[in-house]
């Protein structure tokens, strides 16, 4: 099922584009825009990785460079039945984390320096636990994908209005071009506000403990729209990878509000039999960052 609406809605993104398209060029426009937009699937498919690592200057680290971080990646994957996934540290003191990769066995997580630096032990371990959940759940290439539709959706709606076709009617391509960014976003926004909480699920299931994943995404939330995010600002798209998204705002933002979130994680809790504490004031991290010990 979790398949099949990803097709669809990889699809109506699509369908979409190639609307936009016809609206813009007529039917060359429109199998201008299908072949593009197939051309953008396939190379993303195989390269989502490679882009999102190289945009955010991450470092790989293995047992030796970071053991105490790699090891805890490599606890949690064992314990989600998943593959080894290569294992990323960017430095940037925005506390956030990240995975990507077009399927498990080809899957990579990411932490920033910050979010090493603030969160406890329990905390790191929920929240890598829930990017290990994007990548059982196979998340991680369709937000990639759909990011990269919905932003070369908006990239031709910019050029639109410069290379429409005089001869089509001129309000319905300044219509497009108001229209269609707005519709791949709201498609965006609902692929990824499912998969987070099913990500949060997830993460709580494969770490045993909920309330210290509650715990990171109140700490992280509380710091993401406050820090700067350079990559952010120079691509928004980017801010829908993260676990907490920094640099937007609320309407536009790609997650659940963290206070529902906090609440679901609350219930899963108490599901598990464990009783939900009160979300923790800001504590010294058990990591280190840089793997000195």
């Amino acid at each position: 099922m979790n398949g099949m609406k990803t097709t669809m809605l990889l699809a109506a993104l699509t369908a979409l584009f190639m609307a936009l398209g016809f609206t813009l060029g007529g039917p060359r426009g429109a199998v201008i825009a299908l072949l593009f937009a197939a051309g953008m699937n396939l190379f993303t498919f195989w390269n989502a990785d490679k882009i999102v690592l190289k945009m955010h200057n991450a470092v790989e680290v293995d047992a030796n460079s970071h053991p105490d971080f790699y090891t805890l990646v490599a606890r949690l994957a064992e314990r989600g039945g998943l593959p080894m996934p290569r294992v990323y540290i960017i430095d940037q003191p925005a506390p956030n984390a990240f995975a990507t990769g077009r399927n498990p066995e080809n899957a990579a997580v990411a932490a920033t320096t910050g979010l090493l630096d603030m969160l406890s032990r329990d905390e790191v371990e929920g929240v890598m636990a829930h990017e290990l959940a994007h990548v059982k759940n196979r998340d991680t290439l369709i937000m990639t994908m759909v990011a990269t539709i919905a932003g070369a959706i908006s990239m031709l709606a910019n050029f639109g209005l410069f290379f429409r076709d005089d001869n089509r009617n001129p309000w319905a391509s300044i219509l497009a071009v108001i229209v269609a960014p707005f519709a791949a976003m709201i498609v965006q926004m609902a692929i990824s506000r499912t998969r987070e909480f099913g990500a949060d699920r997830g993460g709580a299931e494969i770490s045993g403990k909920p309330m210290a994943l509650a715990s990171a995404l109140a700490r992280i939330s509380s710091q993401a729209q406050r820090i700067r995010n350079p990559v952010v600002e120079r691509n928004p798209a980017a801010a829908q990878l993260y676990i907490v998204p920094s640099g937007v705002k609320a309407l536009f933002s790609t997650h659940p509000d963290t206070g529902d979130r906090i609440a679901a994680l609350e219930a899963i809790a108490r599901d598990m039999g464990a009783a939900p504490a009160a979300v923790p004031s800001r504590r010294g991290s058990a990591l280190d960052p840089l793997g000195r010990g």
